[in-house]
């Protein structure tokens, strides 16, 4: 079994990975960021959805929000958040290297840096050529990743956060294959139990993502520093990516 095919990992670690920071954090970006503003009725897949940080926020300002994740753990999860919310919104468990809706959506997201999971960099940018297959003429992808310029200043030393349920998180990264991919060893403490994890993944540059998704078919790609829009520079915090299926006609949008 693959890490991000074991539902306990994303149970266990619940508490760090989907903290409520980040749900506040997700609204906030909904509502007020130049790169997730979209009509009413918008069609809108989020790609590993996770417990639907991003489709509930997007459902209750109109969009009509399919929900795409391998944990069924994470979906049910979704589903309870948007029943709370009093939204409507689909969810789907599939693989994202299998899940493609040809020309159904005007905006696909992949949030977190939920992507670059595979060994295998074919099956990542299989990914990339699913969500362009996916997207409606003229549709944009959105991509928020830990780029590596970012995780370069990070990964030198382990780490401890506090987590909100009251445990210790100690983490430990590994660069591996020559800055290409990176495992993170996470140890989950409350008082006297302790749970360990890890998971292992690709980490992009910008060049490098740009360099994908334009092979995956993308154009008019730009790379940003945040979801304000701001220069991806040595003061991001976050690399924002975002890209376009080219219109019918061949304009961008």
């Amino acid at each position: 079994m693959e890490w991000y095919e074991d539902d306990t990992f994303w149970i266990d670690f619940a508490g760090a990975l989907f903290a409520p920071r980040r749900r506040h954090e997700a609204r906030e970006r909904v509502a007020a960021s130049p790169l997730l503003e979209l009509p009413t009725g918008a069609r809108v897949l989020d790609l590993g959805c996770g417990p639907g940080t991003y489709t509930t926020p997007l459902a209750e300002r109109g969009a009509q929000v399919t929900g795409v994740d391998l944990s069924a753990a994470m979906l049910d999860r979704a589903r309870h958040a948007a029943e709370t919310a009093g939204v409507p919104v689909r969810l789907v468990r599939a693989d994202m290297r299998a899940f493609v809706e040809p020309d159904s959506y005007d905006l696909v997201i992949s949030m977190y840096t939920s992507f670059g999971y595979f060994t295998d960099p074919a099956e990542n940018l299989l990914v990339l050529r699913n969500a362009w297959r996916s997207l409606a003429p003229g549709g944009r992808l959105l991509m928020d990743l830990f780029g590596k310029e970012i995780f370069a200043r990070w990964a030198g030393t382990p780490k401890v956060v506090d987590v909100d349920d009251g445990g210790r998180l100690f983490m430990r990264d590994t660069v591996l294959d020559d800055w290409t991919r990176f495992r993170s060893d996470w140890t989950l403490v409350h008082g006297d139990t302790a749970r360990h994890g890890f998971f292992e993944q690709y980490v992009y540059s910008a060049a490098e993502i740009r360099q994908l998704l334009t092979t995956a078919g993308f154009t008019g790609i730009r790379c940003f520093g945040g979801f304000d829009a701001q220069p991806y520079d040595n003061h991001a915090q976050r690399l924002v990516v975002q890209a376009s299926r080219p219109a019918a006609d061949g304009r961008q949008p």
